[in-house]
């Protein structure tokens, strides 16, 4: 693609006077709740980009300007990347704007920093799995009306060549062990996500503390570390529904499973108004209602199957 010309708009339509330059790793999805709006909008202002799946670094598009964007009914919610990367909040969100007026600006990042926005008081809401870190914030009232939501599992995948040969192992610690003891590849998120810190759970339990050139921090999200993994040709732990959601990107089999300490649980959360009061309390009670009402759950169940043959995570709420 080094040889394409970057698509401009002609003009802007009213209402998206402002102009945005595509960078790596953006998504139409993405762009859209930076600016509070929804996809079918920013595609309708943009048809000059005729495949919204395909936008490329350098492209420009019709955004609203500061002065355009609503300065009413809106929450920020800081989440885990994983209820991005699976496309879970794409589907959940519009239902949510349809069903309540507010638009959500997505703070998409891991666990722990989701986790630090809401205790500088940057979020309204917080979906995160990182259960030992919430609760330490739920004990010093930082959040409140504290919900668990969904759970799926994680999955330690690696290349089908198994350098470790960890195919079967359904220790999780005995897993890292053999990795380790190969000194094959491993690709750690280091980012203090939810996963970085079930990663770093494994390893103390398995008495190792991993160093030297076969361990990798990526300092990145699920998605780009499989990515890198795959790259790498290395093994990574992951939760069950991005790897799913990225099965057809890489070349990453699922070797290791079914460790109960695998486990990876979702709860929902609004920061404290009483240690915030300028945050938007009213909007993130509706999304913990949204997110915990038996039709959301409902949509839990069923998301992922048709595309993957499986759920992409399992609602608490309700039995499927």
């Amino acid at each position: 693609m080094t040889n394409r010309r970057p698509r401009v708009p002609g003009s802007c339509p009213v209402g998206f006077t402002g102009r945005y330059t595509i960078v790596a790793g953006d998504t139409l999805f993405k762009i859209a709740q930076r600016y509070m709006i929804n996809v079918a909008t920013l595609v309708a202002a943009n048809p000059h980009i005729t495949n919204p799946d395909l936008i490329y670094p350098g492209d420009v598009i019709c955004v609203p300007s500061a002065a355009e964007i609503p300065a009413g009914e809106k929450i920020t919610l800081a989440t885990t990347t994983s209820a991005v990367d699976t496309g879970l909040l794409e589907f959940l969100l519009p239902r949510f704007t349809a069903a309540t007026g507010y638009q959500v600006e997505v703070r998409s990042v891991g666990s722990g920093e989701a986790l630090a926005l809401g205790e500088q008081g940057k979020a309204d809401v917080l979906l995160t799995h990182a259960p030992e870190a919430e609760k330490e914030l739920l004990n010093r009232e930082i959040i409140t009306n504290y919900q668990r939501v969904m759970h799926n599992d994680f999955v330690i995948v690696g290349p089908s060549s198994d350098p470790a040969k960890i195919s079967g192992t359904k220790s999780a610690t005995e897993a890292f062990r053999k990795i380790a003891g190969s000194k094959a590849p491993f690709y750690s998120r280091g980012d203090k996500s939810g996963t970085n810190q079930r990663e770093l759970e494994i390893w103390s339990k398995a008495r190792i503390k991993p160093s030297g050139s076969w361990y990798h921090k990526t300092g990145k999200g699920m998605a780009e570390t499989l990515l890198d993994a795959s790259a790498g040709r290395g093994y990574t732990l992951s939760d069950r529904g991005t790897y799913l959601a990225m099965r057809r990107n890489i070349n990453l089999q699922i070797l290791s499973e079914g460790d109960p300490m695998l486990l990876n649980i979702y709860h929902v959360m609004q920061v404290n108004p009483q240690k915030f009061p300028n945050i938007n309390a009213e909007g993130g009670r509706k999304f913990v209602e949204f997110m915990i009402s038996p039709e959301t759950q409902r949509i839990i169940c069923d998301f992922g199957v048709t595309l993957y043959g499986q759920p992409l995570f399992i609602p608490d709420r309700i039995r499927c």
